[in-house]
């Protein structure tokens, strides 16, 4: 894998409410103007955020004209404009992105992780017509797919294909499965990036910076004399457990043996048709919770689920207040008193093999703690305010409960 040479990166990472963005903010009114900044956040509304409050530098938003948005951030890079946008804009960057970059003077600052590995959706007889037309072809040390640019197909259905093979992020892996890879290449044309996150050991983007030997240190973020500084992140002055602890009321009672078997609430627990009958049994518990122990109103209970199930366990007081379980960077949940969360998270099974398969050792504990901290801290909680919290899976429960005991 290539490996960094002149970027430096610096993993900001505090827990939420600690003043992560308006660090970011401070920082970039600080900045010499010679340096422009590229501001990547998860959410429209940071966006708006960041346009507004960093009141030295005009920043500008890739707009969905003409060719339509990526090519509206390739010429505000030509430009060399202060640029906020998106995850989903970014995650598109190509080939050409990557080289005006290499040639501006930009630094990046990633308002949390991305999801930087993901399973791409191809048709296994497509990928197999691809390669039998030798259209593309598989590097067969690396996995990586390459495309034929002396084949008699050049403009075809698939042109998505040409171009992110171009820029060497579409894997082929365990001879079945189409893994979209974020290009290395586009964290190399920085000059400088701060990713602002909190636990990034337990992070999928952790893992693929180690995959590709990118260097990284650690810093925290402290509020001295009314002023946001970093300090070594060995240093940082310690999170007040007690506090949280005090915050969180985890429900302990009979709705928990649902999850009481280590994979109970798991995504292929949710699968299985013998457990048709335990969902329907999950809805009445999630009914129960917040009608007679939470006994909140509607409009201040939040909920989560896999996605695919969300409407099977959908019901009356709650599913208004439904927040995806991969919710992050946003506050606008801060009102949410009781919360839900009916899932054990685990990595998906093909990016936990693709990343054992680069020698890389995914902590999967670790992992679903810092989605599960991240999901809680939507809610009131990061206005240290207190919050009911019904968490059914035994292991879930566990981890969060040696967490609030530990020193992370």
């Amino acid at each position: 894998m290539a490996e960094i040479k002149n970027t430096d990166i610096t993993i900001v990472d505090s827990i939420m409410g600690s003043g992560k963005t308006s660090w970011a903010i401070q920082h970039m009114e600080e900045v010499d103007k010679e340096y422009h900044f590229i501001y990547i956040t998860p959410f429209l509304s940071e966006v708006e955020r960041v346009k507004t409050s960093v009141s030295s530098r005009s920043f500008k938003e890739p707009l969905n004209r003409g060719k339509g948005k990526l090519d509206s951030l390739k010429k505000l890079i030509l430009d060399e404009h202060d640029i906020v946008s998106t995850h989903a804009l970014f995650q598109n960057a190509d080939e050409e992105v990557i080289e005006l970059l290499k040639v501006s003077n930009y630094k990046l600052i990633l308002d949390e992780v991305m999801n930087v590995v993901e399973e791409f959706p191809l048709n296994k007889d497509d990928f197999k017509l691809l390669l039998d037309s030798n259209m593309v072809f598989i590097d067969e040390t690396t996995g990586i797919i390459h495309w034929n640019e002396s084949s008699s197909y050049q403009n075809t259905k698939y042109n998505e294909i040409k171009v992110l093979s171009k820029s060497e992020n579409l894997i082929y892996f365990e001879n079945t499965v189409l893994f979209w890879s974020f290009p290395v290449a586009v964290f190399q044309a920085f000059k400088e990036i701060y990713i602002l996150t909190y636990l990034f050991e337990a992070q999928e983007q952790k893992y693929y910076y180690d995959m590709h030997n990118l260097n990284y240190s650690y810093k925290a973020v402290q509020k001295i004399n009314d002023k946001y500084v970093l300090v070594d992140h060995a240093d940082k002055e310690p999170y007040n457990k007690e506090l949280i602890k005090s915050l969180i009321n985890i429900y302990e009672g009979k709705l928990n043996d649902i999850g009481t078997e280590p994979f109970a609430l798991s995504v292929s627990w949710y699968e299985k048709e013998k457990n048709k009958k335990l969902v329907e049994k999950m809805k009445k518990n999630l009914y129960s919770y917040f009608r007679t122990h939470a006994v909140t109103l509607t409009k201040d209970n939040m909920w989560t689920s896999f996605k695919a199930h969300k409407t099977n366990l959908k019901g009356k007081g709650y599913t208004k207040g439904f927040v995806s379980h991969n919710s992050r960077a946003t506050n606008e949940f801060k009102n949410k008193i009781s919360l839900a969360y009916v899932i054990n998270r685990f990595m998906h099974p093909y990016k936990y093999k693709f990343f054992k398969s680069h020698g890389i050792k995914v902590n999967q504990d670790l992992f679903a703690l810092s989605e599960l901290i991240q999901w809680i801290w939507r809610s009131r909680i990061r206005e240290e305010k207190g919050i009911n919290l019904y968490l059914p899976s035994n292991r879930m429960r566990t981890i969060l409960k040696n967490y609030l005991e530990s020193e992370l």
